[in-house]
């Protein structure tokens, strides 16, 4: 990796404190709580120096959608290398995107907004790529498991399906639980004791369904799920505590 000039860094380092301030602000009062002066006022910075940096707010929070698809995208890395059957490999996937929404909520509250149109179609065509890239490499990373599953046999695709359907029917499933999660509170009244331990029977439900390999009735992929967060994001858990669990 090339080095980069002091210079280089300090720019890298100021940009990254405005986009600390702004994810606080978000948290705290709503994307549309968010503002150039109030960034300007608490990052100590002026507002010709915010604007250098990002040309509006909606740059801003395409930027933070941005690093919450890093963040999300090594989580699931890390759960794709795991040592096992493409579907308990699967299941490492979930156990990535359920903990990712646990441990940073602010990441994927920015995850839900950056798409309406009234921000994205003010931010820039590079930022946009490189938010799309961000998705393409989860969903690479997803099919992935997908066509080891084809290739092993423990997965056969019927009609004329593709891996990436198989995958966007998961994402589907998965971004729309999170969000009634995250915005309903107490699913309780309906119901719903655990609403992410009924999202993983779910999709043990629809991957049995899809003849996915070991089945379910053959393999606890609810044991799996409780022992997969310590083995493979020990990191990632242990910095959420020692923040107290707030945002990392």
């Amino acid at each position: 990796m090339p080095s980069i000039s002091p210079k280089q860094q300090e720019i890298r380092d100021r940009e990254q404190r405005i986009l600390d301030a702004a994810r606080d602000q978000v948290d705290e009062r709503g994307y549309l709580g968010l503002s150039m002066d109030s960034l300007a006022s608490q990052v100590g910075y002026s507002k010709g120096t915010i604007y250098n940096h990002f040309p509006c707010k909606e740059e801003v929070l395409l930027a933070l959608g941005i690093e919450t698809q890093q963040k999300q995208t090594a989580m699931f890395r890390k759960a794709a290398a795991f040592a096992g059957t493409s579907r308990q490999r699967m299941a490492a996937i979930g156990v990535a995107d359920e903990l990712f929404v646990r441990l940073y909520p602010q990441h994927f509250q920015i995850e839900q907004v950056v798409f309406v149109s009234s921000i994205w179609q003010k931010t820039s065509e590079q930022r946009r790529f490189q938010m799309r890239a961000g998705q393409q490499a989860c969903m690479g990373i997803v099919a992935g498991i997908v066509r080891d599953a084809v290739a092993s046999e423990d997965l056969k695709l019927h009609d004329k399906m593709v891996p990436e359907d198989v995958v966007f029917g998961l994402w589907s499933m998965s971004f729309g639980a999170h969000s009634i999660i995250a915005q309903s509170g107490s699913l309780t009244e309906l119901g719903i004791e655990d609403p992410f331990l009924s999202f993983r029977h779910s999709i043990n439900h629809a991957l049995d369904g899809f003849g996915w390999k070991p089945l379910a009735c053959d393999y606890d992929y609810l044991a799996l799920f409780d022992q997969l967060p310590g083995e493979l994001f020990a990191d990632e858990l242990a910095a959420h505590s020692a923040s107290g669990g707030t945002r990392t």
